[in-house]
């Protein structure tokens, strides 16, 4: 499930998503709100769901409307301009370093691992390298 108000909204952006979807997988592609009040009422309690987002702050507030995540996995947040480099794959602003805690501080274990093989990290400790750029 990808869950992002303007990628919703686009209908080219949606039909890459579903062409580049493995075989047999659903894919949704929704807005913030549909995507709570779908995972609220239980739309997906017989599946396994595996959440994208762009920014962890999509998750922050999934979780203040009533979304119930017991762990989230940081992957790829690209570099910009205005990025403090944490990993080779990871990249936040102050922002995101804000979301990051109020997930944690809601008893949210958030983990970094890029690829399956990899061991998952805390990824609360790779955050404390975070100086944000003046």
């Amino acid at each position: 499930m990808v869950i992002d108000d303007k990628v919703a909204a686009s209908d080219i952006e949606k039909s890459g998503l579903k062409l580049a979807r493995p075989t047999g997988v659903d894919l949704s592609v929704l807005p913030e709100k549909t995507a709570a009040e779908h995972i609220k009422r239980g739309g997906y309690d017989s599946q396994k769901v595996f959440i994208v987002v762009k920014r962890p702050s999509i998750l922050l507030d999934l979780v203040n409307d009533g979304v119930k995540l017991d762990t989230i996995n940081v992957g790829n947040m690209s570099q910009t301009d205005d990025t403090t480099q944490l990993t080779n794959s990871i990249n936040v602003v102050q922002a995101d370093v804000d979301a990051f805690n109020g997930l944690h501080e809601k008893g949210i274990k958030v983990t970094s691992q890029m690829v399956p093989g990899d061991n998952a990290q805390d990824f609360m400790e790779i955050l404390k390298k975070f100086k944000p750029k003046k």
